[in-house]
């Protein structure tokens, strides 16, 4: 569409103000009508819980209206408090009253978080043709809390119990069958740690204090000062829209030099960036580039560093170090598989070790050299690992095709090999030495599946005397 069409009508700038960005919460009464102005109301009491983030606002009653009903405002404090508490002195070290006046002369609002996830929501302003947003702390909703109707249930229950821990105990005979608990193991000793987990966790929500805290009118000059916070007093940020897009990313994620590297041998595997990737000797960036990619053609493992690490990389330099962190595969590079599974890693499914990992994979390649595709269960009869560790080791190199085989990533890469007869033929070299263990491994799959055939044969023939000569003959071949 041309700008003619949708012409631009006027543009306004937006600033970002942080300066509230840990206190600022957002009140919202969804049990009261937009009529009721709170601007107007007698605040008696104010508390905040910070790590739960919790309120609550004690609003005044006004007892002297026509419309308050004073007997059952007198009536609601002797149930909160079990007596008329106006004018009584507050006893040392006691609960205080809930009305101290002996009537209900206030209500109680709690909150209680709407969302966990506030990350979306900001506040702003318009004003002076400038839109000045703030982030949010918490956003929360305030209801009536009816706690004096669950303490005059609690009297009530506790004055209950007096009464009847009165009675004889000898009046009254029960029969008491005992039973022992079996013991359920280990699941039953987790699901008690994680049970008194969540219960020390909610535990320490109940028994945060509550921080008095003083409420400020939205007239008074207090409010004002906070209210201007809103504003952003840095107006600098809009020398970013000046920049070119390079230098606007570059200020938007600069490369911190200190970034603390995750270590190889923990679940967790590093994620590198461009920047990080300049960093790094070309050992390493050719590491990572076959990790990352699994299977790459020289003419893409050439182009990546040239335009992503140094545009002055030789193709020579390149070829002298791929061989220590890659292995050759129809005319593809793909990394070893010490790179793939570093030292003390285990499988995330089964906890298998990396030196099985390794072996297996050894064993797929090898075998990709000498065919284009694989099944997956002949893989797993001659490696011996899970079927989820096979599919693991298999995604490394291979892909499944519309036949449910598994072939490689790329298509071989003749021209290369081509070009550089004396790479093909070391890594066949490779390939020759280790031809005798990998023949090892499908042979001694063979005499597993022989043997247990034999075996049931010789079950079904357990009443005769002389062993099956058969079995002998098909093991030794």
């Amino acid at each position: 569409m041309d700008d003619e069409e949708d012409p631009i009508v006027e543009e306004i700038p937006v600033f970002l103000s942080k300066n509230l960005q840990d206190s600022l919460y957002l009140f919202q009464y969804p049990t009261k009508t937009e009529l009721p102005n709170h601007d107007e109301s007698v605040i008696i009491n104010c508390c905040v819980k910070p790590f739960t983030q919790e309120v609550k606002v004690d609003f005044a009653l006004n007892i002297d209206s026509k419309h308050y009903d004073r007997f059952k405002g007198e009536q609601f404090a002797v149930a909160a408090d079990g007596k008329n508490t106006f004018g009584a002195a507050p006893t040392k070290g006691g609960e205080r009253p809930t009305y101290k006046r002996g009537i209900m002369d206030k209500q109680a609002f709690t909150s209680t978080r709407s969302l966990t996830d506030i990350s979306k929501y900001i506040v702003g302003i318009y004003t002076d043709k400038e839109v000045h947003l703030s982030p949010l702390t918490s956003i929360v909703q305030l209801r009536p809390a009816l706690s004096h109707f669950d303490k005059e249930d609690k009297r009530k229950k506790a004055e209950q119990k007096a009464q009847n821990d009165d009675v004889d105990d000898d009046e009254v005979l029960q029969q008491v069958t005992v039973k022992f608990a079996r013991d359920k193991g280990a699941a039953s000793k987790k699901t008690k740690e994680e049970r008194g987990t969540y219960d020390s966790f909610v535990q320490r929500i109940v028994d945060e204090p509550w921080c008095e805290t003083y409420w400020h009118a939205r007239a008074t000059p207090t409010a004002e000062l906070e209210r201007q916070k809103l504003y952003a007093t840095n107006h600098q940020s809009n020398l970013s829209l000046t920049l070119n897009p390079g230098d606007y990313l570059q200020k938007l994620l600069p490369y911190d030099e200190n970034v603390q590297k995750v270590d190889e041998s923990s679940e967790l595997l590093p994620v590198y960036n461009k920047a990080m990737l300049k960093t790094m000797p070309l050992l390493d960036q050719l590491r990572v580039l076959l990790k990352d990619a699994r299977m790459l053609s020289f003419g893409d493992v050439l182009e990546i560093l040239m335009e992503q690490a140094d545009p002055h990389v030789t193709p020579e330099k390149v070829l002298a170090l791929l061989p220590q962190v890659g292995i050759l595969l129809n005319g593809n590079w793909v990394p070893k598989s010490e790179v793939v599974f570093p030292e003390k890693m285990l499988s995330h499914a089964n906890g298998v070790s990396a030196e099985q990992m390794i072996r297996a994979r050894d064993y797929i390649l090898y075998r990709f050299s000498r065919t284009a595709c694989l099944y997956r269960t002949q893989v797993m009869s001659a490696t011996q690992l899970p079927p989820a560790e096979t599919f693991d080791v298999l995604r490394t190199v291979g892909k499944v095709n519309t036949t449910k085989r598994w072939e490689l990533l790329l298509p071989p890469d003749k021209e290369f090999e081509q070009k550089h007869p004396e790479l093909v033929q070391r890594q066949e070299l490779h390939w020759r030495a280790s031809e005798q263990y990998y023949n090892e491994m499908d042979w001694a799959k063979e005499t597993k599946r022989v043997r247990k055939r034999s075996t049931r044969k010789s079950e079904s023939q357990s009443s005769t005397a002389m062993p099956p000569p058969a079995t002998t003959t098909s093991a030794e071949a």
